[in-house]
């Protein structure tokens, strides 16, 4: 059982790093440091989308419109530290 607990940890902090990925990708691409023509660029901004957006697009729904800030990111990545910790300090120790 540890070992499944240790196996979604580590998957909360593959996504977490993925997260991060993204919204920088997105800064890159609204200030035009990066080509948006370029195939490989897309194929990156593509895949980062495709991998977060299901999981940003229901806190969007319920999030205020603050203009042109997103802070969804930032909302599921406090989710996803909720979750490590309470896995890590709360579920793991009654299991051991």
């Amino acid at each position: 059982m540890l070992a499944l607990i240790q196996t979604i940890v580590l998957a909360l902090d593959l996504y977490w790093w993925i997260i991060i990925a993204s919204a920088v990708f997105s800064w890159l691409y609204a200030f035009n440091v990066i080509n948006p023509r370029n195939q490989f660029v897309g194929t990156i901004g593509n895949f980062l989308f495709r991998i977060t957006e299901p999981a940003l697009r229901p806190i969007r729904r319920f999030l205020p419109d603050l203009g042109g800030i997103d802070i969804s990111p930032i909302v599921l990545l406090l989710v996803i530290f909720f979750l490590r910790q309470f896995l890590l300090t709360t579920v793991a120790p009654a299991i051991l």
